[in-house]
């Protein structure tokens, strides 16, 4: 009768625990690449859930390794709901296949939280690269094979996978320079250290403006609403090339699902106010926040479709 009592009161409890569990000291959102627009959404977020949740959130960001550093740091964090990842396609889904030896397992050692937005790129070039489309882009690199180069936001990313699947469609050899965020790589570009690159949109546009840069092709299956003159890859010859960057929030594996629960409700709410939700969408992000269920099938359908695009590739780490 005793047991029985307790397990009734226990089972009570479970949806009141699951409301009312709050992080007993500042959280971390660990970000693991340094700037880039994955660092952007971190620090959209992390003031508002700073509110939501009663504690100092903290963005620290733990670059290098393609993202498998501050991966690997969250997924060896204590489930207590205090570390948090910004994850994206590299470390979560590409360096599954991209590196021999990942010291975590992203199905595994990682529980997810949200998928917050998801986004095609740009693939832009230096203005003094006199190409204005994707075959001119093919022809000159034919041309002159191993002299272009293309920088990526990190090994393993999109950024760097994309341009991996156009060298192999296209039979071209573009070498590949990767960065440690964005900014470098794009900093570089402007600078005509390197000649191109696949970047989401709220990293280049700004200078698409301003004509610091020239965008030859999008990866979606539409052309974006801020740049309709920008056609796609499937449009320029090359069907069914579609590549989406993307970034969602996760925890250490074995993170009690009450801290799951609370976190998925509030991110999802914030990012859905109109004030985030405008700035996410003007930096050209769809935002599809949803449950940790739908997060995790992404996961797990990425994880083997970037696998395909590395084994057809022969891309590696090195």
């Amino acid at each position: 009768m005793l047991k029985a009592l307790l397990l009734a009161l226990c089972i009570f409890a479970m949806p009141a625990f699951a409301q009312q569990w709050s992080p007993a000291k500042p959280v971390r959102i660990i970000v693991p690449i340094v700037g880039s627009t994955n660092d952007v959404l971190a620090r959209l977020i992390a003031p508002e859930l700073s509110k939501a949740v009663g504690q100092p959130v903290i963005v620290e960001n733990k670059g290098g390794g393609g993202g498998n550093i501050g991966a690997d740091f969250v997924a060896k964090s204590e489930p207590d709901g205090h570390t948090l990842l910004i994850g994206f396609n590299g470390p979560i889904a590409v360096n599954v296949t991209l590196f021999k030896n990942l010291p975590y397992n992203p199905v595994k050692d990682l529980a997810p939280i949200t998928l917050v937005v998801t986004t095609p790129q740009f693939l832009v070039v230096h203005p003094g690269v006199p190409v204005k489309n994707v075959s001119e882009f093919v022809a000159r690199a034919r041309a002159d094979p191993g002299r272009m180069s293309y920088g990526s936001v990190s090994t393993g990313s999109a950024s760097h996978l994309t341009m991996e699947m156009l060298k192999t469609a296209a039979k071209v050899d573009v070498v590949h320079i990767p960065y440690k965020g964005a900014p470098p790589a794009i900093s570089d570009l402007l600078g005509g250290q390197i000649q191109a690159g696949f970047f989401v949109p709220g990293n280049v546009l700004q200078y698409l403006k301003d004509g610091k840069l020239r965008a030859i092709a999008s990866t979606g299956r539409k052309r974006f609403a801020a740049a309709p003159e920008v056609p796609t890859m499937i449009e320029q010859g090359f069907p069914d090339f579609e590549a989406v960057a993307w970034i969602g929030f996760l925890a250490p594996g074995g993170t009690p699902r009450p801290v799951i629960e609370r976190y998925n409700r509030e991110i999802v709410r914030i990012a859905n106010t109109p004030d985030v939700r405008g700035k996410l969408e003007a930096l050209q992000f769809e935002v599809v926040a949803g449950t940790p269920e739908q997060f995790s099938r992404w996961i797990r359908t990425e994880i083997p479709r970037w696998g395909r695009v590395i084994k057809a590739t022969g891309a590696t780490a090195d």
